[in-house]
């Protein structure tokens, strides 16, 4: 079972440090944001880098990047952190640490351009924020999806049952959950599938040669 943790901190440390930095990241932003007015306010989270649905900071690209290391709220930052906790070292040990890091960063951005297109628009002066790692998760789920569906290979029984599970699980509370971003969730679901993908063929790794 490739989603159990066995490692102690030292190794866990030593074995996923792009995972490592993005938790510590994403910490060091929440404290950021609640030392500035707030991490569910929603011109502090505008003015560190949430994307917007309207008005000129729409399309200002670095939101498409800063977004995904905010949170709203201590509850966003902690379910998103066990997810990368425990769901995605895996990957980082199978793709290689620049590898994983370009998947799970441009997984994310993926599924905000989505998002971000999707969005018509509201009145000027009614803004919707939206910030959070999770379409860079689902990304690293979709990467999972690709293994389990083309590489079964690589991927064990157990696991591939746990990641179908994660994913239902996943898809349903995207849908179901009020202030929900589910086009960043299945974009970056689908990003990371296709990423995955293209990276094996245009990177691969020598444990995929």
């Amino acid at each position: 079972m490739i989603f159990i943790r066995y490692e102690n901190w030292k190794s866990y440390l030593k074995f996923y440090p792009v995972t490592s930095l993005i938790l510590v990241a994403n910490i060091v932003m929440f404290l950021v944001l609640t030392l500035n007015g707030g991490s569910t306010n929603p011109y502090t989270l505008l003015r560190f880098g949430g994307i917007v649905d309207s008005g000129p900071q729409k399309w200002e690209l670095w939101r498409l990047v800063a977004s995904i290391f905010l949170h709203n709220g201590f509850t966003h930052l902690l379910f998103n952190s066990f997810a990368l906790l425990v769901f995605a070292p895996p990957l980082e040990r199978l793709m290689g640490w620049w590898r994983y890091a370009l998947l799970y960063v441009m997984g994310g951005v993926v599924g905000n351009i989505l998002s971000l297109g999707a969005w018509g628009g509201g009145p000027q002066d009614v803004v919707t924020v939206s910030v959070g790692a999770s379409g860079a998760i689902f990304a690293v789920y979709g990467a999972f999806l690709y293994i389990a569906l083309l590489q079964r290979s690589m991927m064990d029984e157990g696991s591939r049952k746990t990641l179908y599970v994660l994913l239902a699980l996943g898809v349903i509370m995207s849908f179901t959950r009020q202030n929900v971003d589910w086009i960043a969730h299945i974009g970056g679901l689908i990003g990371g599938f296709f990423l995955y993908g293209l990276s094996i063929r245009v990177f691969p790794s020598r444990r995929q040669r």
